[in-house]
């Protein structure tokens, strides 16, 4: 089984309700397994327009590879109504694969450490959380990064559910 973290965003709707449903929609795929969750924070969206997102990162046990893990998380976002209208579009879901295990992959679908992922308050926070040692292959320590996003707004959510 590979340990993978995935960042799951959502600013459209109920975007707070829509990460508990996409969580538990994860939590029943077969070949993925919810190991942690983070809290929820809100942030302001990063070169892009609409209202603040919700944000979040999970712990996941898997046997699929990282291509196919990729389809599953883009299968949830199309189940979850997500259109691709523009770059940074506002959305419904959005599920990154932050990082799978140790490996570092650089293809035209898939990049893994997700090449944003030390520029990003609203990823760093949370996967801190889950795991405040994390290592993020051929960049070091995750927390390395943190004052590099400072000046991001990010809060912590109070949990409504």
């Amino acid at each position: 089984m590979a340990i993978a973290y995935l960042g799951l965003g959502a600013n459209l709707g109920d975007a707070s309700q829509t990460l508990h449903a996409a969580i538990s929609w994860l939590a029943q795929q077969t070949a993925v397994a919810v190991r942690a969750q983070s809290s929820f924070y809100r942030s302001a969206p990063v070169q892009a327009n609409g209202n603040d997102y919700y944000n979040c990162v999970l712990a996941i046990e898997t046997t699929l590879s990282p291509f196919q893990l990729l389809a599953q998380c883009a299968a949830g976002e199309s189940y979850f109504g997500r259109t691709r209208s523009y770059r940074n579009a506002p959305r419904t879901l959005d599920i990154d694969i932050l990082l799978y295990d140790q490996l570092s992959i650089n293809e035209a679908r898939l990049i893994i450490p997700h090449p944003r992922l030390t520029e990003r308050a609203f990823v760093l926070v949370p996967l801190l959380e889950l795991d405040a040692e994390v290592e993020i292959p051929q960049l070091g320590r995750a927390d390395a990064f943190l004052p590099m996003v400072a000046s991001q707004r990010i809060d912590q959510v109070r949990d409504k559910n």
